[in-house]
C-alpha cells in the first residue's frame, strides 16, 4: 500500500466507529445468504447474540488505526490465528470473505465509496489477509510436524461420559484410528463440530482441554446450557445428548492461553463457572510435573452442585502443600463449608495471592474476567504478569 491509500483507510476510522456494526453486520449477512457453506465454520449463536459481529468490528477498527504499522497488532493476529486453525480455515476462504466485505462496502457507502476508496481498503483487506496466510500456514505445519499431529479435522469417538456436577459433563474422546495423538499445553482447546438437525448444517464449537496432556485420550469438560433457545448453546446441549460411542470430528489443539509445563513460576489461578476448564488443566500437570509449582486457585460459581471436579480440588488442597485453594459459591449449602458466600473478593485473601513472580491466570465469562483483572491490577499486579481466555469472539477492553 502507498501513503495516500493507507490515509484513505484511517479517513474512515470515525466511520467505523459510528457505523462499523452496522456494515459489519450486513457483510455476514451478505456472505452467509450468497456462501452458506460457511455456516459450517461459523458459529451461528455467536451470529446471533451479535458477539461475532462486534469482534470483527473491533478488529477491523484495530487494523484501520494501526494500518501504518499492523505488526503492533500481532499478538491479537495470532490470536485469531489459533482460532483459524482450530476451524481449519483455508487461504480461498479469505479470498470469499475478501470480495464480500469490499462490495458490503461499496453497498452500504454508496456514493461516499468512491474509487480509489475501495482500492485502498482492497489493498489493505489483502494485505491482511496475506499476514494471516502466513500466520496460519506456519501452524498448520507445525500442527502436522507434531508427533501426533495432524491438519484439519480429524475423527474422534466418545470412550467416556463422566458426570462432574449438575451440569457439567466430561467427555473423554480417543481418535477412530486408534493412532497417537498430539501432545498440548495446559490451558489449550480443540475445536469440536458435529452435525446440528435443527439447523441443518454442522456447527464447531472450541472447548479448554480439562485434563493432563497424554497420548490416547483428549478430555472436554461441557456445560449443559439449560433453557437455551437455537442456537445459542445448541452445541454444548447436543453434546449432553451424545452417546459413548458417538463419533465427533476434531481439531489439534491450539490456543495461547496456556501454562508452560517447564516453567518454575507460581500459579494464581481464578476462574468463574465453567471458566474452570482450563485450570483443571493446569492442576492436573502440575500434579504429574517435577517441580510442582506453587498454585493458587480461587474458583466462583452459583452454587456447591454446580462446582464440578470438587471432590478431585478438595482431596489435592487437602493431600498436596503446592496446592491452596479457595471457593466461592453464590448461594452456601446448609452443610457445613469452607467456602466464602457471595463473588470473588481479592481482598479477602490478598496476602495469600500476592506471591513473587507469580503468573495470573483469569477464565470465565467477559464480566468476571474484567472485575479480577482489574481487581489484581488494584492490588498491584504487573498487567504482563496477567493472561485471560474468554470463551467466545469478544476481544475484551480491560482498561
Amino acid at each position: 500500500m502507498n501513503s495516500i491509500q493507507k490515509e484513505l483507510v484511517k479517513s474512515t476510522v470515525p466511520i467505523l466507529k459510528t457505523n462499523g456494526n452496522a456494515l459489519i453486520s450486513y457483510f455476514y449477512q451478505r456472505m452467509l445468504t450468497n456462501s452458506p457453506e460457511l455456516k459450517n465454520i461459523f458459529n451461528m449463536a455467536n451470529q446471533a447474540s451479535g458477539k461475532q459481529q462486534n469482534a470483527l468490528t473491533g478488529a477491523v477498527l484495530a487494523y484501520a488505526e494501526n494500518i501504518d504499522d499492523p505488526s503492533v497488532l500481532i499478538n491479537t493476529l495470532k490470536s485469531i490465528g489459533n482460532k483459524h486453525v482450530s476451524l481449519n480455515i483455508a487461504p480461498e476462504q479469505y479470498d470469499i470473505v475478501g470480495t464480500h466485505l469490499i462490495n458490503s462496502i461499496i453497498e452500504v457507502l454508496g456514493a461516499d465509496a468512491n474509487s480509489d476508496l475501495i482500492e485502498a481498503w482492497t489493498c489493505a483487506y489483502n494485505e491482511l489477509a496475506s499476514i494471516m496466510i502466513g500466520i496460519e500456514a506456519a501452524m498448520y505445519e507445525k500442527n502436522i510436524q507434531k508427533k501426533g499431529g495432524w491438519k484439519g479435522w480429524r475423527s474422534f469417538k466418545i470412550a467416556k461420559i463422566v458426570s462432574e456436577s449438575a451440569e457439567i459433563n466430561s467427555f473423554y474422546l480417543k481418535p477412530t484410528d486408534e493412532k497417537e495423538i498430539a501432545d498440548f499445553f495446559p490451558g489449550q482447546y480443540i475445536s469440536v463440530s458435529t452435525y446440528i438437525p435443527e439447523l441443518g448444517h454442522k456447527q464447531p464449537r472450541q472447548y479448554s482441554l480439562s485434563s493432563n496432556s497424554n497420548n490416547e485420550f483428549y478430555r472436554i469438560s461441557v456445560k449443559k446450557e439449560t433453557g437455551q433457545a437455537n442456537p445459542d448453546g445448541i452445541v454444548s446441549n447436543a453434546l449432553h445428548n451424545k452417546k459413548v460411542g458417538d463419533e465427533l470430528e476434531v481439531s489439534a489443539p491450539a490456543g495461547l492461553f496456556y501454562a508452560d509445563p517447564e516453567s518454575k513460576n507460581p500459579l494464581v489461578l481464578l476462574s468463574g463457572g465453567v471458566g474452570l476448564t482450563p485450570m483443571m488443566s493446569m492442576v492436573e500437570t502440575n500434579k504429574n510435573a517435577l517441580q510442582q509449582n506453587p498454585t493458587v486457585w480461587i474458583h466462583s460459581c452459583r452454587n456447591e452442585n454446580v462446582h464440578a471436579f470438587k471432590d478431585t480440588i478438595e482431596e489435592l488442597n487437602n493431600e498436596k502443600t503446592w496446592l491452596k485453594s479457595y471457593v466461592f459459591y453464590e448461594t452456601l449449602p446448609d452443610t457445613e463449608t469452607n467456602a466464602f458466600e457471595g463473588r470473588i473478593d481479592l481482598q479477602q485473601i490478598k496476602e495469600d495471592i500476592l506471591i513473587k513472580d507469580a503468573k495470573y491466570y483469569i477464565c470465565g465469562p467477559a464480566v468476571f474476567i474484567k472485575v479480577q483483572y482489574q481487581s489484581l491490577v488494584g492490588l498491584g499486579v504487573d498487567r504482563e504478569n496477567i493472561l485471560y481466555e474468554e470463551f467466545g469472539p469478544q476481544l475484551l477492553s480491560l482498561n
